[in-house]
């Protein structure tokens, strides 16, 4: 399962777990298991924000009876199709949740925290992927297409990001794994309107300019992610590793002319962690 997740949202990115290249030493991939990963994560202190911070970040992915699960940072996902453990093609689809934090907490930045913090947007959704085992390099290498749906159900920008993704998952080795993911995000008015617009009693808050650009539906921006995983002790399915991840996500259009990006920050987002992980 491959879910796309926003540069805020993303603090540590677990991969499928891989198997060895050999046939014969392949383990039962429809057993129970687990992976958890531990790091701390460079994210910008808000989406749009030319500032980093650094958070400890907990992350979780595993399958239990044949259906995996994921977290991400502040974001939950469950594949609800069994899978059926061997290469080709699957259907893959289940619910997602997400807590958008975004300009919730003390901002650095002081004509952006003059603007006020935003309530946490609670966003409930689904989502539905095609995935192709056994790809280019092995029986075990993944491409994956999904595309998901949330709505903020807490009254906080109260609308609906719909998040397009594609990645690709291969094994190196028995003992390291690599993951690239490409995606999207597209937003309703209100979500614009919420983050990114700037009215006259916000613009006199904060001496930035007024803004009412992003007050309609459109693309907000694309993303790119990278993943790698050694193991230092045991396999790709069992064992402990040490992971990296490396994430750039690049704001566009109405988005990126507000004033919280182009006068105080930048359109250009990077995030990043690094940490411990154990399989069991």
């Amino acid at each position: 399962m491959r879910m796309l997740r926003s540069i805020p949202a993303l603090l540590i990115a677990l991969g499928a777990p891989a198997v060895p290249a050999r046939a014969q030493d392949a383990p039962d991939l429809s057993a129970d298991r687990i992976t958890i990963g531990v790091g701390p994560a460079f994210v910008p202190r808000y989406v749009g924000s030319d500032r980093m911070t650094v958070v400890l970040g907990i992350a979780l992915q595993g399958q239990v009876a044949r259906r995996s699960f994921e977290t991400a940072g502040t974001s939950l996902s469950v594949d609800l199709i069994a899978d059926p453990g061997k290469p080709g093609w699957q259907v893959q689809a289940g619910p997602t949740f997400n807590l958008r934090l975004d300009r919730t907490a003390r901002i650095a930045e002081p004509q952006v925290a003059a603007l006020g913090t935003r309530k946490t947007a609670w966003e409930p959704g689904a989502w539905i992927g095609l995935q192709r085992t056994g790809v280019l390099t092995s029986p075990y290498d993944s491409l994956s297409a999904s595309i998901s749906w949330q709505h903020d159900v807490n009254g906080a920008y109260d609308g609906s990001v719909v998040s397009p993704a594609i990645s690709y998952d291969t094994p190196l080795s028995h003992h390291d794994y690599v993951s690239l993911s490409a995606g999207a995000d597209h937003v309703g008015r209100r979500f614009g309107r919420y983050y990114y617009d700037i009215d006259d009693a916000d613009s006199a808050a904060s001496g930035l300019g007024v803004y009412d650009g992003a007050d309609r539906a459109g693309w907000k921006d694309w993303n790119l992610d990278l993943l790698t995983m050694h193991m230092v002790r045991g396999e790709l399915t069992r064992g402990v590793g040490v992971f990296g991840t490396l994430g750039y996500s690049r704001l566009v259009g109405a988005y990126a002319r507000s004033p919280i990006v182009a006068d105080v920050g930048s359109a250009n987002q990077w995030s990043g962690a690094v940490g411990v992980s154990i399989t069991l």
